[in-house]
């Protein structure tokens, strides 16, 4: 039943993918709130957790490896989300810091988990800017 949507579920995250990347392009306001936009990461985060231990279920605890070294292909996915993570992590290490949150945490959390700790790590910093700003 679940696998029914494996060809519907890429569709999806490019759509809702599009429409986060677009939206403060087009609808400047949003990028005057990301303070208050901090569950967006957090249930992102929460649901794509969700859908890795689907996966695990799944693939087993070999079946990312397995993708990641099965063709060309798989090796540039790899590439592509070592490159995105580490990129995101370098940009937002300094704003965490700010925000007073330990990174040696974190950087261990995103290590392990990819993109789940990696929002969950945006969340709890826009969440901390939030309150600060507001205690402000």
């Amino acid at each position: 039943m679940i696998s029914d949507l494996y060809p519907v579920l890429p569709v999806v995250a490019l759509c809702l993918f599009l429409a986060a990347i677009a939206a403060p392009v087009f609808l400047p306001r949003l990028a005057d709130l990301p303070g208050r936009l901090w569950p967006l990461p957090l249930v992102a985060s929460v649901l794509f957790f969700l859908w890795s231990l689907h996966a695990l279920a799944e693939g087993g605890l070999g079946g990312v490896w397995a993708e990641h070294v099965r063709n060309a292909w798989g090796n540039q996915v790899w590439f592509d989300l070592l490159m995105a993570v580490g990129l995101a992590w370098v940009l937002l290490l300094p704003r965490i810091k700010r925000a007073g949150m330990r990174p040696l945490p974190w950087l261990l959390a995103v290590a392990a988990t990819g993109c789940i700790g990696l929002y969950l790590m945006l969340a709890r910093c826009l969440y901390l800017e939030q309150r600060r700003s507001g205690a402000a």
